[in-house]
């Protein structure tokens, strides 16, 4: 189909597949919100991960453990899918439950508009891929699921793309080989796009994945040797090193630090804070242009009669930057 005639979902779903199948490494940072996807986009950053931890914490303050339901998630996932220009990745969990759950699920996602989903090989209720008591679902059973998730992909938009996560490393009684085998089964006999190895433990490990998993590989470094560059993630053969949580996690860690500042030291730490700032070497980030704020303005132009537009010109609001700034100026 001509590009010009494919809806903006289709067209982001086949950036992802390019993304997946071009050599080198792409780095996919995550965080939960519509406003943190559009900031990576900003940033340059070519997809995205909608991080199930992360809007389990910052939605409903609640652990990881599989509370969200599917249409907490779709609703959400919808949302950033709008407003982004780049692929989403939507961390779906288990698909809400066994192979009939799943296939509903994804077609769910993909009425969303989404590019992709990853659906974990975990017992439920899941746990987080960085908390110990993980268990896995038989292997048989798993394939079930990403075959069904790709029949119900292919009935509404074969670009879709199925992630599987193989959650077997640091699982209970999960070895590295294991993990290994259901990865390759997952594609040759579940049809998932790609695979998603959680808690990689070591250069071999990633090595000997990407040389025998014949889809490409998406790793999270769970090894206690530093982590890969980029480049080395490359020469390695992996495809998308993700960073799932890093965009919420500076955030909360940024709220916690002025909450903290503003309550032990008052006027003097918010201040402190500010200046920390408004020193970034990135600047602060300009939330009207984010958020699309200044297209209200030629809206209310084109569509209101003139009698009820609103007077730009002798009021006043505070600025991104925590000035007052007049429309005028």
């Amino acid at each position: 189909m001509p590009e010009e005639m494919q809806s903006p979902a289709t067209r982001k779903r086949l950036r992802l597949r390019e993304v997946l199948e071009r050599p080198g490494t792409t780095v996919m940072p995550g965080g939960f919100s519509a406003l943190y996807t559009k900031m990576a986009e900003a940033a340059g950053f070519e997809c995205f991960f909608l991080a199930g931890s992360q809007m389990s914490a910052l939605l409903y303050a609640v652990p990881d453990l599989g509370i969200l339901g599917l249409h907490d998630v779709v609703e959400h996932s919808r949302h950033a899918a709008a407003k982004a220009e780049i692929p989403i990745l939507v961390d779906a969990d288990t698909g809400y439950g066994n192979a009939v759950n799943v296939y509903f699920a994804v077609q769910e996602f993909v009425h969303a508009g989404v590019a992709s989903i990853s659906i974990e090989d975990q017992e439920a209720p899941k746990k987080s891929s960085t908390l110990a008591g993980r268990r896995c679902i038989p292997m048989a059973e798993a394939i079930g699921k990403y075959r069904a998730a790709r029949e119900a992909r292919d009935a509404i938009d074969p670009s879709f793309v199925i992630c599987a996560r193989c959650d077997v490393i640091g699982a209970e009684n999960g070895t590295f080989e294991d993990a290994l085998e259901r990865s390759i089964a997952y594609v040759e006999e579940g049809g998932a796009d790609f695979v998603w190895l959680n808690s990689v433990q070591s250069r071999e490990q990633a090595e000997r994945a990407c040389a025998g998993i014949p889809a490409p590989v998406l790793v999270i470094w769970g090894g206690e040797e530093p982590e890969p560059t980029v480049e080395e993630y490359t020469d390695l053969g992996v495809s998308v090193a993700l960073y799932p949580t890093i965009a919420a996690s500076a955030g909360v860690q940024a709220a916690w630090d002025v909450l903290n500042a503003l309550h032990s030291d008052g006027r003097a730490g918010l201040d402190a804070w500010r200046a920390r700032s408004g020193a970034s070497p990135w600047g602060r980030p300009n939330l009207s242009q984010l958020l699309g704020a200044d297209s209200v303005r030629a809206l209310e132009e084109r569509f209101l009669p003139v009698e009820i537009q609103r007077d730009y010109d002798t009021t006043f609001g505070h600025s991104p930057q925590g000035g007052i700034s007049r429309a005028s100026s």
